[in-house]
């Protein structure tokens, strides 16, 4: 009798004749068995890990159940109540691949080898015994990368070993030193669970950490205004709908301060402590007019005034509240914050604001009316030419009419009539009448309206791209030189004396310094002539532009000597094409 069947004979007892031979010591599985495990688990859960079927775990499975007779089919599945995040069951699932490989390697060279060598195959065969000692059953666990799930997978015994019993489990558990989150239900069921072999088990789970919250702000007024005006269906805008101005109290809070959360640490199944890092703390955005509570949790407003986001922080501004008309009653106006006037802007009258200005009636002509924010007439500006209207962001009004008009960002109205406008970004004139009639109109940007011109055929001059906004400073800046120098210039002729000397020192100072502004936009102008994207800059779309009407960048001039419906022009390479 060889080697090979004394270890057969051994192990699966004495072969009758009407055995088919076997040619290794892997058993063949009959037909009427299950399927091989491989098969079985195919298609269940993306967390089953499929082996193929010459790994070294179907060996020892075909081993037991040849010794056994029967054994329940193998299962190898992480996620077995489907529990676990899916990123941990696909990045576990490669390394258990390794790990059963290895270890079941090691365990079936232990069954097929262990104990030889240490008498001459010879002897062996002479005396016809093996002198293997029993293999008790072996638990072997695995381990997740962050050590926060431990699984378990218990090997069979061999040769008249011990089975698994509860006690042997958990010498086993602190052999690994797995000692935090061991379940046991699980860990009991094993001892006399009938697919206790050749099953993967989680049978630990750690603790993870949960890193504390970053502190947060809680604010109650917004940061940004929106200043969209909503067309009804008579296609006409309610401009006293637009308050810009978002009013505060003294003592009122604007923001609160959410602390942040500690971590929380976690532990491995090793019992290792997991460290967690605490929420980043964060500041109250305080700015002017505002003061933070003594407990630290609030931003409150110092005075009462209008609530403004400036970019880094809240400020409150304060409001200059005009119930009835600009007049002698209350003479010129000049204020730090916002401006809310309830009547009208009489002629020859001035309003100056660092804020938003809002007017419930009229700018009346001759009037002067300079925003640092927003600027909102709801009734309409009628001048006389001498009208003058700035803003450092947009203009709402009804209508516009003999006007000139300088502002920063986008204006929005009803009609302009002779109107000389100079807009940094858009001028949107489609609602109500939507007519531009006369005058000179100048966008960097875009012009909307329904009609431009007059069938009358009066002229009308639409400016598309450039720098309306820097060129009409410029224009300010050099009316403002010649009457500095004409005052110098009379200065000079007067005898001397030291009036005479202070006088021709400030303005010379005040010279210097519009020498100085004027040589900044001289330069902001050129710069923005070089630039590819301000070269095509510019557009305007009409439904109807009357024959009379001129369009204008920078040198290039294409008068309308007809009407044109549906009309678009815009500029490329530096020139008007109408579509």
């Amino acid at each position: 009798m060889s080697i090979k069947e004394k270890i057969t004979a051994f192990l699966f007892g004495p072969r009758t004749k009407n055995d088919e031979p076997e040619e290794a010591v892997k058993p063949q599985i009959s037909q009427e068995e299950p399927a091989p495990a491989a098969e079985e688990t195919r298609g269940l859960r993306p967390s089953t890990l499929e082996l193929p079927s010459e790994h070294p775990f179907y060996t020892l499975f075909d081993l037991r159940r040849k010794e056994s007779g029967y054994l329940p089919p193998p299962r190898i599945c992480l996620d077995e109540d489907g529990a676990l995040p899916a990123d941990v069951v696909q990045k576990e699932n490669k390394r258990l691949e390794t790990f059963l490989t290895s270890a079941c390697g090691a365990r079936l060279k232990q069954v097929n080898e262990e104990g030889r060598g240490k008498r001459s195959k010879k002897k062996q065969e002479e005396e016809g015994e093996d002198e293997l000692p029993p293999l008790n059953a072996l638990p072997r666990f695995f381990l997740s990368v962050d050590k926060l799930y431990a699984w378990v997978m218990v090997f069979p015994p061999a040769r008249k070993g011990a089975e698994l019993t509860r006690e042997a489990l958990y010498q086993a558990l602190a052999d690994e030193g797995i000692l935090y989150g061991v379940d046991a239900g699980v860990a009991d069921r094993l001892s006399r669970e009938e697919r206790k072999y050749f099953h993967l088990y989680l049978i630990a789970r750690g603790k993870p950490a949960f890193d504390g919250k970053n502190g947060n702000i809680v604010e109650y007024f917004p940061r940004e205004v929106e200043r969209i005006l909503e067309v009804d269906e008579f296609n006409q805008v309610d401009y006293t709908a637009l308050n810009l101005i978002n009013n505060v109290k003294q003592g009122e809070e604007i923001c609160r301060l959410i602390l942040p959360t500690e971590g929380e640490p976690g532990r491995t199944v090793l019992d290792q402590e997991i460290p967690a890092r605490g929420g980043k703390e964060v500041s109250l955005p305080k700015g002017q007019n505002t003061e933070i509570t003594e407990d630290g949790a609030s931003l409150v407003a110092s005075i009462a005034g209008h609530v403004e986001f400036t970019g880094r922080n809240f400020q409150v501004k304060p409001v200059l509240d005009i119930p009835e008309d600009v007049d002698f009653s209350t003479g010129d106006i000049t204020f730090f914050g916002d401006v809310n006037i309830k009547g009208d802007v009489l002629s020859g009258f001035s309003v100056r604001a660092r804020g938003n200005i809002h007017v419930d009636g009229v700018l009346e002509a001759g009037s002067t009316v300079e925003a640092g924010g927003d600027l909102v007439v709801v009734k309409g500006i009628l001048g006389d030419g001498t009208t003058v209207i700035r803003s450092r962001r947009s203009v709402f009004s009804k209508y516009i009419e003999n006007a000139t008009i300088h502002v920063q960002e986008n204006l929005q109205t009803d009609c302009i009539v002779n109107g000389n406008i100079y807009c940094g970004g858009e001028i949107q004139v489609v609602s109500g009448r939507g007519t531009i009639m006369g005058g000179r109109i100048w966008s960097a940007k875009k012009v909307a309206a329904k009609a431009v011109g007059a069938p009358s055929e009066c002229r009308t001059v639409v400016v598309l791209g450039g720098q309306p906004y820097t060129y009409f400073e410029r224009e300010l800046l050099r009316g403002e030189m010649k009457e500095m120098e004409s005052e110098l210039e009379k200065l000079e002729c007067q005898p001397n004396s030291k009036v005479k000397t202070s006088l021709l020192q400030k303005v010379q100072a005040r010279i210097s310094a519009v020498d100085l502004k004027l040589k900044r936009l001289e330069s902001k102008l050129e710069e923005k002539k070089t630039d590819p994207f301000e070269l095509d800059a510019g557009r305007l779309e009409c439904s109807i532009a009357y024959a009379g009407t001129e369009l204008r960048h920078e040198n290039h001039v294409v008068r309308l000597r007809h009407e044109a419906r549906q009309c678009v022009a815009t500029v490329i390479n530096g020139e008007i094409l109408l579509m």
